[in-house]
């Protein structure tokens, strides 16, 4: 597994790296996984069951992306290849440079390569279209690719010129034993809570939330939003609250440890998903896990995750917002949460990915 995105950073790729890489292990497959070093995480460190991390000296400079080192980084990698046995490299995330340098030097040495894309990127803007162009570069020699969705999947052949019998859409999955319902623990009571946990950042639409809070707790006094996740919007959410004089109706909590996250769902009655685009979204089904009603908006692959009686899909505007919010407030309360929780462990889990991840290895063996 070669990425620059893993622990101690924490979201939805690094997780499904840690998750898929641990179902792997215990399926009998040797796993280790590349990244670069995060402050005085250097070296290697060994995590859970055994799990080898080479976190390698190469310097982040943006979101904790590495430079594009063209050939900087190819001695490094070479020795890790021979010295660990590696047979098949798997990268992930089109924004990781170190995991796209890793497709180019693997096919170099003659190792099968595999690809899994977790973001839908568009056609028009600069940044996309110079994202684009580097990856027909990077995957015009891939052998097998996994989409977490099927519009991840159509968005990833268009934009990367990949032949679409080499992709193919494996979802994402979430450790129900972690995420289980608990009503009692809803707080504060008498009150709906309202739960939004995530990067505070254009891309997930706080914009949208920002105008769409006020309009909610001024419609039904007895709303109390809970937010966890920090970023460059917090400063409007604060100028937001400030403004409605909504202190005591919306609970800022920051950044939030992923081993924390659960304790923050439980709480909630309806949890909000506010994003511009996404190409899964596990947090939705985090949320559905521990017992929660989803709104959502209606993009990207969000509409392939849960089924139609766990979520409200809105389209990505404040006004259609408010209104599947408003629909979904009468019946929040009277959520069979249970009910919910055994319907997602039946639909995802990580053994399944990991199960269905497994026959590309010895098709990427076979290939030539």
């Amino acid at each position: 597994m070669v990425c620059d995105f893993f622990y101690p950073r924490l979201g939805g790729v690094e997780t499904h790296i840690f998750q898929l890489s641990l179902s792997l292990i215990q399926m009998g497959h040797k796993v280790i996984v590349i990244t670069h070093g995060y402050g005085d995480r250097q070296g290697v460190r060994y995590m859970t069951n055994g799990l080898k991390v080479y976190y390698c000296p190469v310097t982040p400079f943006a979101d904790q992306a590495t430079w594009l080192s063209k050939f900087g980084f190819f001695p490094l990698f070479r020795k890790i290849m021979i010295r660990e046995g590696i047979n098949v490299v798997h990268c992930h995330q089109a924004t990781s440079v170190l995991g796209l340098e890793a497709i180019l030097h693997s096919r170099t040495m003659g190792y099968r390569t595999i690809y899994t894309d977790h973001s839908l990127f568009g056609f028009s803007d600069a940044a996309c279209i110079h994202l684009n162009k580097i990856l027909k570069f990077f995957f015009s020699d891939i052998d097998a690719a996994i989409a977490v969705s099927h519009t991840c999947r159509e968005n990833l052949s268009l934009r990367a010129a990949v032949n679409p019998s080499l992709i193919y859409a494996i979802p994402n999955a979430v450790d129900t034993h972690r995420f289980t319902p608990d009503p009692s623990k809803r707080f504060p009571l008498n009150t709906i809570n309202i739960v939004c946990i995530s990067r505070l950042t254009y891309r997930k639409g706080t914009d949208i939330l920002v105008d769409v809070i006020p309009q909610i707790c001024k419609k039904y006094p007895e709303a109390y939003f809970i937010i966890g996740g920090d970023g460059p919007k917090r400063k409007i959410l604060d100028s937001m609250i400030e403004k409605h004089g909504l202190r005591d109706r919306v609970e800022l909590l920051g950044a939030i440890p992923h081993a924390k996250v659960r304790d923050v769902l439980v709480r909630g009655h309806l949890f909000l998903n506010t994003s511009l685009t996404e190409s899964f979204c596990i947090a939705i089904v985090e949320a559905a896990s521990c017992g929660l009603m989803v709104v959502a908006t209606n993009v990207g692959g969000v509409k392939e995750v849960l089924p139609e009686n766990m979520i409200y899909l809105a389209e990505p505007n404040p006004d259609d917002f408010v209104k599947k919010v408003e629909e979904a407030i009468p019946h929040c309360k009277n959520i069979p949460s249970h009910q919910f929780h055994s319907n997602i462990k039946s639909m995802y889990n990580w053994r399944d990915v990991a199960q269905r991840t497994v026959p590309f290895i010895p098709l990427s063996l076979m290939r030539y």
